[in-house]
């Protein structure tokens, strides 16, 4: 299967040493977070700050109050405007989000409105995988598309994109340029030339991290600081800098 020579590589990250991790790694551009285990929440200014300082990156910033779906409620969306005009005003390169009726369409009024708020900073704006749980991608890639969102990241509304490949090559035809459609969800060293040559992409979003160990809580195992799931307390998630770069070099040849 014959695929694009090239892809831009974008790193999910959840902390401003991710990003460091995914700037040494070569990274073409990240997506700065908070809370990955619940798929990506606001990070904190603290952690855009240091990223900025520290790379050269492209860094977009998540703009998501809480866990558990799209649909928020009046206060969470005013969380979601001031976090935005904090975020652009302290060097975010783009925001992303994604806003939701109860119905799993698109919430237009709100969309419009982070999207400008970006736009008009001269940033990017990134509907994220919400578009995954809409009942029509292409009512919702129109609607993105007049509404100027410059990128979607989807998996091609499956668990995977390995198994969304061709939703995702449809979406990028019936896109036909009017915003870019970004791969995600999935995606390792094993299927990602799959993924590019099925879909026809030319940038992928990859969240690749290794497990490190913290020893400094060990002095009493009874005690956990999550929830009811109890995750170990001496370990913690950081970018896998070495697989992240040998993607990274398999994109560019």
């Amino acid at each position: 299967m014959e695929r694009r020579k090239t892809a831009l590589i974008e790193v999910c990250c959840g902390s401003a040493e991710d990003v460091i991790e995914a700037w040494r790694a070569g990274a073409d551009r990240v997506e700065l977070n908070s809370d990955l285990f619940h798929g990506g929440l606001t990070p904190t200014l603290g952690s855009l700050l240091v990223a900025k300082r520290e790379t050269a990156l492209p860094i977009m910033t998540m703009v998501r109050p809480r866990e558990g779906g799209f649909c928020y409620t009046d206060t969470e969306f005013a969380v979601c405007r001031e976090d935005a005009r904090l975020l652009l005003a302290n060097g975010a390169d783009g925001l992303v989000f994604g806003f939701l009726h109860t119905d799993g369409t698109i919430d237009a009024e709100r969309t419009r409105i982070l999207a400008e708020a970006a736009l008009e900073a001269g940033k990017e704006a990134v509907f994220h995988r919400a578009i995954d749980v809409v009942p029509d991608w292409r009512e919702a890639i129109d609607l993105l598309a007049e509404l100027h969102i410059t990128r979607v990241l989807t998996s091609g509304q499956e668990p995977d994109v390995a198994y969304g490949t061709q939703t995702v090559r449809e979406m990028i035809a019936y896109a036909a340029g009017r915003l870019q459609i970004l791969p995600g969800a999935g995606v390792t060293p094993r299927n990602m030339a799959r993924i590019l040559a099925e879909t026809g992409a030319d940038q992928l979003h990859i969240a690749v991290h290794r497990s490190l160990e913290d020893p400094s809580a060990n002095n009493n195992r009874a005690i956990y600081y999550g929830g009811c799931l109890y995750p170990s307390e001496d370990r913690f998630r950081l970018i896998d800098r070495e697989t992240v770069s040998d993607m990274v070099k398999a994109a560019k040849y």
